[in-house]
């Protein structure tokens, strides 16, 4: 099978590049033709800024034919009513989806071969029928996200789960759970673009100015700042307990999480915020980073989840210091874990005291999980079924 639809849960021009992108890509990068499906806006609108200035660019692009982004690669932008919890909204927009999405496969001369869908709400929103395969994705635990109907995605994502000829789950709670309603469930943790951060590694890759007149040592954190993934009391108490540590945070306040207060991580003179970066430059922010961190909250949502950014800091050879997640169980000779906060604190002295031998078994993991070889594997599941 040759001809994918991508059904994401993330705009494909998002600056802050999820799985559902690089999957798009390296499937694209194999030969296969994919239809990429933006977010159909599971989560209830805000008024914030971000919300609306998206809700501005899928009303200009909404009725537009698919664009092409990369060889093989076509991203569709369909209009649809963001009120998921409702039955009747719910039905208009499966309604309205397939019509757009038979339209756009007919421009594109796409066969319904392969629906991978992200999305939880899947069978309420397209005739899954339609296609030979369907395969579920399933990286988060999406109805523990702030604005989420969780109560309808509870109802409808294990029938999507039980349709499914095949389940991929990015870390081992989700793939408990899926299991419980497919037994052809397969575990995929999250991985990196090893030859992209390994870049951190390279003599001739530059620390950018910002990041380099911050004094040494930088304690930092690349991602979403969103309250319901990151400890944000948590960093304001190393901050307070080491003013000697700079703390460098690179990325956007709120991501994902419009509601997210930012006032915790205000106030400190050793605590940065630089805000977001192009991915283009970020192995140079980690090259000039001395301890990674990844200082997640423990709530519903973090137990489902494993970080993209732990393989990504591996692959850029920077010692890791992370709360307990249980997605990290299996990688804790990789990872400094912190269980309390004094904890966390001594983990990352033990993280600055480190001699460098200990990345050598970093990079070797880093290089072992790849889009490339995570794809293949997954690939081989689709073949066999």
């Amino acid at each position: 099978m040759h001809d994918i639809v991508l059904l994401s849960t993330a705009d494909w021009d998002n600056p802050f590049w999820t799985n559902k992108q690089h999957m798009a890509v390296n499937l694209a990068a194999s030969g296969y033709r994919v239809l990429y499906i933006d977010s159909l806006g599971l989560r209830r609108p805000s008024l914030q800024a971000q919300d609306t200035s998206r809700m501005a660019r899928r009303l200009r692009r909404g009725l537009r034919a698919p664009r092409k982004v990369r060889e093989n690669l076509w991203v569709l932008s369909p209009l649809v009513l963001p009120w998921h919890h409702s039955m009747i909204v719910r039905r208009l927009n499966k309604t309205w989806l397939t019509l757009c999405l038979t339209l756009a496969r007919a421009h594109l001369g796409l066969k319904p071969e392969m629906l991978w869908t992200y999305n939880p709400l899947t069978m309420d929103l397209l005739d899954v029928r339609r296609f030979k395969r369907l395969v579920y994705h399933c990286v988060d635990d999406i109805k523990a996200q702030p604005g989420m109907p969780a109560e309808t995605i509870g109802e409808a994502e294990p029938r999507l789960i039980a349709a499914a000829d095949c389940v991929f789950c990015s870390a081992p709670k989700l793939a408990e759970y899926c299991r419980g309603f497919n037994a052809r469930t397969y575990f995929f943790p999250n991985v990196a673009d090893y030859e992209h951060f390994s870049k951190a590694l390279a003599d001739d890759t530059i620390i950018p100015d910002d990041l380099a007149r911050i004094p040494k040592p930088r304690i930092g954190f690349i991602g979403a700042l969103s309250a319901y993934k990151v400890d944000f009391t948590l960093l304001r108490q190393i901050a307070l307990a080491r003013p000697e540590w700079s703390i460098v945070l690179i990325g956007k306040i709120g991501e994902g999480d419009p509601w997210t207060d930012p006032r915790l991580l205000e106030g400190l003179k050793n605590l940065t915020v630089l805000g977001p970066r192009d991915y283009a430059l970020l192995p140079g922010y980690l090259k000039g980073i001395d301890v990674a961190l990844l200082p997640n909250m423990i709530n519903q949502y973090t137990a489902g989840m494993f970080p993209m950014k732990f393989f990504e800091y591996l692959a850029a050879g920077k010692p890791v210091v992370a709360t307990d997640l249980p997605a990290l169980k299996d990688y804790r000779n990789l990872v400094h874990i912190g269980t309390s906060p004094a904890d966390f604190i001594a983990k990352i002295e033990q993280a600055l005291a480190e001699d460098g031998r200990q990345s050598l078994s970093r990079l070797e993991a880093a290089r072992e999980h790849t889009y490339a070889k995570r794809l293949e594997k997954m690939m081989a599941v689709v073949r066999g079924l």
